[in-house]
């Protein structure tokens, strides 16, 4: 697979394929689809280069406006501005993370609503309770504001997720409202600021 589309410049995993996000717009003369626009993945690096983020795209607003390709100009201030955290607030953010082989992120918390989905290989989604779910390539987590890390479990192989967050209201759960908790961080890696 990884023939047919070679890997990215700074992607890690060389064994997956690289990506491309094709933007999508109008012909302004007929009115008709057209692919305004292609680009190459582009990946940071994370935790020792054990983890990989290629942010695909990101919305500042809800819903978002279109219009003069505002949310293009949106998308690539925000990412070029170094700021941006897991979460975009008050907007969405679609990201694909490569995990290295044995690999546990960070325990941490977000104040969104994400969809975790396995693109390639097996990936444990862990839990603060203890709980532990093995997820097969296909599978999807709903993730609703929890204390939660991801697990690659193979000890030769990358796996691959792609994640949809989105800003969600504050979480209150017996009478405490929880925030955003990265954990021991992760350098380079901004809070998502959404939780003030």
């Amino acid at each position: 697979m990884a023939e047919s589309r070679p890997p990215n410049p700074n992607q890690l995993a060389t064994s997956l394929p690289g990506l491309t996000t094709h933007l999508t717009g109008h012909d302004t003369a007929t009115g008709k689809a057209v692919v305004q626009e292609s680009r190459p993945g582009k990946w940071s690096t994370y935790d020792d280069k054990l983890m990989a983020f290629n942010v695909v795209y990101s919305t500042s607003k809800f819903p978002a406006n279109l219009n003069n390709d505002q949310d293009i100009k949106s998308h690539d201030q925000v990412t070029s501005s170094g700021n941006l955290g897991l979460v975009n607030p008050n907007g969405t953010v679609c990201r694909v993370v490569d995990f290295a082989p044995g690999f546990e992120c960070m325990m941490h918390r977000t104040q969104s609503l994400d969809y975790g989905i396995v693109l390639e290989g097996q990936i444990e989604l862990v839990l603060d309770s203890g709980e532990r779910k093995l997820m097969q390539r296909g599978d999807v987590a709903v993730q609703r504001a929890t204390m939660h890390a991801w697990k690659n479990v193979s000890e030769t192989e990358w796996a691959r997720m792609i994640f949809v967050l989105q800003d969600c209201e504050k979480l209150e759960i017996a009478g405490q409202v929880l925030k955003e908790d990265l954990g021991r961080g992760v350098d380079g890696l901004p809070p998502s600021g959404n939780d003030a």
